[in-house]
């Protein structure tokens, strides 16, 4: 029996899991609302987020924590990094599986 998010993503065995940090730069705040749209489609896999506007050179740094597989990681941050002015970086732990 496959178990489900309420949004219908199927949920992995968390042995499958990678914890993961995305670096998202915005130079183009346009594609503010679209990072949102994108971020809340995974908020089940979303640890954690911090933004940080930096006025003084007209960007905002964001940070997103992740447990999901690695696959939706990277889906997640080549999204983010194919929007106008948007670049995306993604860092894995060497942990691996669920808590114990």
């Amino acid at each position: 029996m496959e178990i489900q998010t309420e949004t219908g993503t199927p949920i992995c065995n968390p042995i499958e899991n990678r914890v993961a940090l995305i670096g998202i730069v915005v130079e183009n705040m346009d594609s503010a609302e679209k990072i949102n749209e994108l971020l809340h489609q995974y908020a089940g896999r979303i640890v954690g987020r911090m933004g940080v506007p930096y006025h003084k050179r007209g960007i905002s740094i964001i940070s997103v924590v992740l447990d999901a597989p690695q696959s939706e990681i990277s889906a997640l941050s080549g999204k983010l990094g194919m929007l106008p002015g948007v670049s995306s970086k993604t860092i894995y732990s060497k942990v691996s599986g669920g808590a114990q």
